[in-house]
């Protein structure tokens, strides 16, 4: 039986109508997408009929929370976007400590909210990205080590599916219900099966932590620093989390120490510390206001980005270090770099329930990424375009050797076999259940999971 016309209710946006421009728009602006209809969710119901209508009218759709989408691809040309970002809402239970949260909800506003409560997740550095988005692919950052990754923590969720009539329903997954569904949303990356509205988090008390960020001026000690790294930050205390970030004019170290001292963190840190002469800047205090300090406003990011993702588990010989440090020196900006995290720790151990997420054994992640242009400012990077992609190309290529994998959440579109890259030996299993949830494949985009054949 076919579902009865459906109406499209939230804040619904469409060419010509004055905040078009603005809701189109992602955060790369490398692309630029022209939807027929931007529905901003405010309820569950929205969705609901969202997801009816465009199915009604057989209307290619694409779901954006955050509309990080390194790719462009949480928008599309002459469909619907359906965005899920004023969903808001936030419920901690700090007895079970667990906490619902809306869709919505951005990286910085789950840290700040539950740092209030001195609760945390994990969640990434960038505060403006979806924490959704985020968890959906995997989600790591400075407390990874110390609490796994987001979908680790992730215990339940609402998500709106393609129902068998032409409409959609919503479903509610955990451990007990749809188990297999939640199996699936720790680590296959958003907007494959449904459309999530809420998400459950396990909780972890975090009364502080300590902040430590060095910086050496060019390149030169960079090999130094590398080697220190990476023969230190995967294997200290689980409770230390670190990144570096390589740039043509710097090199620069950030972690994080979870319930330790500014002396204990100089301690676990002290083999990278002492190679050369950094300048070490120290903060500690409750994680909320930590995470905050250390945000930079989204309009200071240049207006375009290109990445390439890849996991390494045994340490870089020198020749890999030579070839980063090669690559860096001649980034095409200032604000290109080569990113790495270190794993290790918890992300070792999967969660009661498993996970889709297949990179645990990585000892650390690493994404060459170039940014260049001015936001806001249509254009203004069109000149650097041909050689930010291809620095990037050539960098991933160059590294190929020492890596394997690569991050749904940030996605490797010249890579042929992109589906083991990104979900290891769990491919056919994301098929199955992609073919149980969604068989007539109404979520899909350029690097989705397909359908099992039945």
């Amino acid at each position: 039986m076919e579902c009865s016309p459906a109406r499209l209710t939230g804040r619904v946006v469409r060419p010509g109508d004055p905040g078009y421009a603005g809701a189109s728009a992602g955060w790369d602006e490398l692309f630029v997408h022209y939807p027929l209809v931007v529905v901003y969710a405010r309820t569950t119901q929205d969705v609901v009929n969202a997801l009816t209508w465009a199915r009604q009218h057989d209307m290619a759709l694409r779901v954006r929370s955050g509309g990080h989408s390194l790719e462009g691809w949480s928008s599309v040309d002459n469909g619907m976007v359906i965005d899920v970002s004023e969903l808001k809402s936030v419920r901690v239970d700090a007895t079970a400590r667990t906490a619902t949260v809306g869709a919505g909800l951005t990286q910085l506003e789950a840290v700040t909210a539950l740092a209030a409560e001195d609760l945390a997740v994990t969640t990434g550095t960038e505060g403006s990205v979806g924490l959704a988005g985020a968890t959906l692919g995997g989600g790591f950052g400075f407390l990874t080590r110390y609490l796994g990754m987001a979908c680790d923590n992730l215990t339940g969720a609402e998500i709106v599916v393609a129902d068998g009539t032409g409409g959609a329903e919503v479903l509610h997954t955990d451990l007990e219900n749809h188990s297999d569904l939640l199996w699936a949303l720790r680590g296959a990356g958003n907007g494959n099966f449904g459309i999530v509205t809420s998400l459950t988090y396990r909780l972890t008390p975090l009364r502080s932590v300590t902040h430590v960020q060095a910086a050496w001026d060019g390149t030169g000690d960079l090999p130094g620093v590398f080697e220190a790294w990476q023969q230190t930050a995967p294997f200290a205390d689980d409770r230390l989390g670190s990144q570096l970030e390589l740039r043509r004019n710097r090199t620069l170290l950030f972690a994080v120490l979870a319930e330790g001292t500014p002396a204990q963190a100089r301690k676990l840190l002290a083999p990278i510390l002492s190679v050369g002469d950094p300048d070490v800047t120290v903060r500690a205090g409750n994680w909320g206001d930590v995470y905050t300090a250390f945000q930079v406003p989204a309009e200071e990011d240049p207006a375009n980005w290109k990445f390439c993702s890849q996991f390494t588990r045994t340490p870089f010989p020198r020749t890999a270090i030579d070839v980063i440090a090669s690559f860096v020196r001649d980034a095409p900006t200032d604000d290109s770099n080569f990113f790495t995290q270190a794993f290790g720790g918890a992300v070792r151990k999967s969660p009661r329930g498993g996970t889709s997420f297949p990179h645990r054994d990585a000892l650390f992640y690493s994404e060459p990424g170039a940014g260049w242009g001015r936001r806001g400012v249509p254009g203004s990077g069109d000149g650097l375009t041909p050689r930010a992609q291809a620095w990037v190309a050539e960098f991933g290529q160059a590294l190929r050797p020492y890596v394997n994998g690569a991050y749904v959440n940030v996605p490797n579109v010249g890579m042929q076999d992109w589906e083991t890259a990104y979900w290891g030996d769990n491919v056919g299993r994301l098929r199955q259940i992609k073919a149980r949830y969604d068989p007539r494949n109404v979520f899909r985009y350029e690097q989705s999971i397909p359908p099992a054949a039945r």
